[in-house]
C-alpha cells in the first residue's frame, strides 16, 4: 500500500482526505454540515476540493485532543 502524503500548501481531493483521517465518507460530509470539518473550495460544477492548510490542521488538532483523551 502506497503511503499518502500531505503537501505544505495547495489542494487536496476527497479521496486523499478520508484516507488520511480514516473517516467515511458520509461520517466528513455530515461533519462538513456541523462545522466539525472545513467546507470545501468549489473549483469547478463539480470539483470539490480541500484546503492542505486545513486538514493538517485539523489532524494536528484531532491528535492533540486524542492524546489528552488518553492522558499522555
Amino acid at each position: 500500500m502506497a503511503q499518502i502524503t500531505l503537501p505544505q500548501t495547495g489542494f487536496v481531493r476527497l479521496s486523499t482526505v478520508l484516507a488520511l483521517l480514516s473517516v467515511s465518507r458520509s461520517h466528513w460530509y455530515s461533519g462538513v454540515k456541523s462545522g466539525i470539518y472545513p467546507k470545501p473550495v468549489k473549483l469547478g460544477k463539480r470539483i470539490a476540493v480541500y484546503r492542505a492548510e486545513e486538514i493538517r490542521s485539523l489532524i494536528e488538532t484531532g491528535s492533540a485532543q486524542t492524546e489528552a483523551y488518553e492522558g499522555r
